[in-house]
Order: structure tokens, then sequence, then C-alpha cells
């Protein structure tokens, strides 16, 4: 029985189905333990050996361009989006809000965006737009008033930055908790009167759970050190 005709559909079929596994594996690690997780973690998870991983991408750079494009994608999708509001401090805040409740729900995507992984096109595309968004909101909410005229785009970025990174541990210590600390960041900006918060404090049991998420190790309930 000449089975040529049906190999080789089968074995694409094979690769197609480890490449998605490896994407989803992927995934669900780095969400967990961010973008620093060991390749071959991945590779368990997903029930493949390293050699399948490495055939199917060579790089753990090529990985993470594909595990993440969509989440890059949507992005970039939002910041255009910020370019056009008619109230470039609107424009700017509900910019903000959409990258804040990626981050926070992505420990993984957290770790993209706040660190400096090379060899990832994408990610420094959009690094690049962020910037271009972010000078382009800021310096027309300077111009009408809005934020005062002392903040530099890359006094924005150094701190959304630092807030990013703690946005996923934030959110794991109480829902939406990294609101409050977006809200207090952005009312630090504008030239008129501080607005109410959007969400309540981190109760002193919170604060102990994010301390222990953001430092990798249990803390006790007064938030002191265990």
């Amino acid at each position: 029985m000449d089975t040529g005709q049906t190999q080789p559909p089968a074995r694409r079929r094979d690769a197609r189905r480890n490449r998605e596994l490896l994407i989803a594996a992927a995934h669900e690690v780095y969400s967990e333990q961010g973008v620093e997780a060991p390749l071959d973690v991945i590779a368990r998870r997903a029930g493949v050996g390293n050699a399948t991983l490495y055939r199917h991408f060579p790089t753990k750079a090529a990985l993470v361009e594909e595990v993440f494009r969509e989440a890059l994608d949507a992005i970039r999708a939002a910041g255009e989006e910020a370019r056009f509001a008619a109230s470039p401090w609107a424009g700017f805040t509900g910019y903000l809000d959409q990258v804040f409740a990626l981050l926070a729900a992505d420990r993984g995507a957290g770790d993209l965006m706040t660190t400096g992984l090379a060899g990832v096109p994408s990610l420094e595309a959009l690094h690049l737009h962020n910037l271009e968004t972010v000078t382009m909101l800021i310096g027309r909410a300077q111009e009408d008033g809005t934020v005062r005229g002392d903040i530099t785009p890359e006094d924005l970025l150094v701190t959304l930055a630092a807030l990013g990174r703690v946005a996923p541990a934030l959110g794991a210590a109480g829902p939406c908790a990294w609101r409050r600390y977006l809200a207090l960041f952005l009312d630090g900006l504008r030239t008129e009167a501080a607005h109410p918060l959007p969400a309540p404090s981190l109760t002193s049991a919170q604060l102990g759970s994010f301390l222990g998420e953001l430092g990798g190790h249990a803390q006790k309930g007064d938030g002191s050190h265990a």
C-alpha cells in the first residue's frame, strides 16, 4: 500500500498541533511566571520535547513574538485610537486604562512591556509607537493647560514602567486595585484639583499579599516581611 500521499499531510497536522500546543503552553507559563520562565518548562507543559520547541521557535524571542502578537497589536490599536481623541487628556487616560488592564491580567505581557527584551520586532515597534503616542497626547494636554508644563515624556514612561511592573501583583492583591494607583499618578499630572479615586485602598492583608507577589515570597498579613 502506497502511503506516500498521506504521510506528509499527517506530519504537517502533527507539526501544526505541536506549534499550537507550544503557543498555548507558553502563554500559560508566561502569565504565571513571567517571560523569564525557562523554555524547557514550556516544552513540558506542552507535552513535547525541547527539540520540537526549538524546531518551531529557534529563539526565545521568536516564541515571545508569536505568543504576544495579539496583545501587542491590541495596545498599538489603542494608541492609534487615543491619538485621534477629541480631548488629549481623555485619549491619554483611556489609552493607559486599556494598557494597564492588559498588564494587570497577564504577568507575561506586563514583563514584556516593562523590560528591554531584545530581538522581538513587534515589541520594539510598539515601544516606539508608545513613545510617540505619549509624547503627542501629553504635548497637546500641556498646550491646553490640562497637564503641568514641567512633565516630560521620559518622566511619564519611567513612572508608567514602574507602575506597570507591579500591576499584576496589585491585581492579584485586590480586584482593580491598580486603578487606584494609576489614578493617583494621573492626578499628579493635572493642574486642577484631584479627583475621587476609583478604587479603595488595599487592606493590610492585601498589602501583604501584594508585597509577597511582588517579591516572590510570603508576607505577613500586616504587610511586614515574614
